[in-house]
């Protein structure tokens, strides 16, 4: 026994003091079925439990940060309709009447996207959180919320260009 522990180095014994340490057989004990009465077992129990708030938390975060990202797009959108319609009021230009109409179209889109995304994010946060209380690793999909929502801004830029400089 003591030749089998002398054969370990020191830093071994210094990082995994519990896997080399005698048992009461005069084997080593193992560490893939530690002993009931190990004190780890208690701690890894409230560690994994302090994870999972810690993802909670976290999850909650990036809901808060798809809502200000929402909110800011549906203000972005209002406030685009808001200018070009006081433009139009102070210069009834034909062109600037045709600012006025993309930008509608624009800011509606955006104020839709805003609405869509704010309803999403919730959606995603409501079942992430529920895989997460019933022990479940909450997963990353193929498609993220802010892949998608990304995706549809990029083609609403370009339809929005398209038509404006289609007329």
């Amino acid at each position: 026994m003591a030749a089998v522990l002398d054969e370990r180095s020191s830093s071994e014994s210094d990082i995994f003091p519990y896997m080399f340490a005698p048992s009461l057989e005069g084997g080593l004990v193992s560490n893939e079925s530690p002993a009931p009465a190990d004190p780890r077992v208690g701690l890894a129990h409230h560690r994994t439990d302090l994870a999972n708030l810690r993802t909670g938390l976290a999850l909650d975060r990036t809901a808060l940060a798809w809502v200000r990202t929402t909110l800011t797009m549906a203000s972005f959108g209002f406030g685009m309709v808001a200018f070009f319609r006081s433009l139009r009021q102070a210069a009834p230009t034909p062109d600037v009447v045709r600012l006025h109409q993309g930008a509608i179209f624009f800011g509606t889109a955006l104020i839709v996207l805003g609405a869509l995304s704010t309803i999403l994010a919730a959606l995603s946060q409501w079942l992430s959180l529920r895989k997460l209380r019933r022990g479940e690793t909450p997963r990353v999909s193929q498609w993220p919320l802010s892949i998608t929502v990304s995706m549809l801004v990029a083609v609403l830029f370009l339809v929005g260009l398209w038509i404006l400089l289609a007329r």
